[in-house]
């Protein structure tokens, strides 16, 4: 009897209760568990321990270059496929942290209509950068 393949997983890093369930929900939708993690911390402690195939980081929560930094150094196979999700794209200093770091993201006014081509083209692909446009 084949057993089936193990269940696809994301991060999501949000500090905002009511946005990780709904981003909970929307990965659930797309086949993958969502695992909640809220401090840096436990991050670190779940990337050490376990396989995801992408990861939600919100802005707000923690310092994403630093945290992609670490994310990656600990699973390398995360590199691009570290999302970012911000409300704050309007504010310059927040946009000219994204594209000095190049860092992949969605605002999140557009997570339910971009979060799937996203989720899945991070996960198919060894690399990945959204538009920041």
């Amino acid at each position: 009897m084949a057993s089936s393949p193990p269940r696809r997983k994301v991060l999501i890093i949000k500090d905002e209760p009511s946005i990780r369930n709904v981003l909970r929900v929307l990965v659930a939708g797309l086949s993958y568990d969502g695992d909640i993690a809220s401090s840096i911390q436990q991050v670190l402690s779940m990337i050490r321990e376990d396989q995801f195939n992408a990861v939600l980081l919100d802005l707000r929560s923690t310092e994403p270059p630093q945290m992609d930094s670490a994310i990656t150094e600990l699973r390398p196979i995360l590199v691009g496929r570290v999302l970012v999700i911000t409300g704050d794209v309007s504010n310059p200093s927040t946009l000219e942290m994204i594209e000095h770091y190049a860092v992949p993201h969605i605002p999140s006014s557009r997570v339910t209509s971009d979060l799937s081509t996203s989720v899945a083209q991070m996960d198919d692909l060894t690399s990945f950068i959204l538009p920041t446009k």
